[in-house]
């Protein structure tokens, strides 16, 4: 499946969320990842999530979709990580 990721923390869990995040998916904006991810993934994901963010004050918000196919993509301005594969 494909997904679009997005949260908001606190300032001391920031970068274990990135570090986190990069692992499994693509990191194209501040606080921002798409890409690629199996259920099992996901679930270890958000399971790993879960350890670092305080539910009461943090937030994450996961889009999913079947395929990036089925979605528009149009970037305004300064793209910040490329997520084309070269080979």
């Amino acid at each position: 499946m494909y997904i679009i990721l997005v949260y908001d923390c606190g300032e001391k869990r920031v970068g274990k969320m990135l570090k986190l995040c990069r692992k499994y998916l693509n990191w194209i904006q501040n606080s921002v990842f798409e890409g690629e991810i199996t259920e099992v993934k996901l679930k270890e994901l958000k399971f790993k999530v879960s350890e670092i963010m305080d539910e009461e004050t943090d937030s994450l918000i996961i889009f999913t979709s079947r395929n990036e196919k089925w979605l528009d993509k149009e970037i305004i301005g300064c793209e910040r990580s490329s997520t084309d594969n070269f080979l």
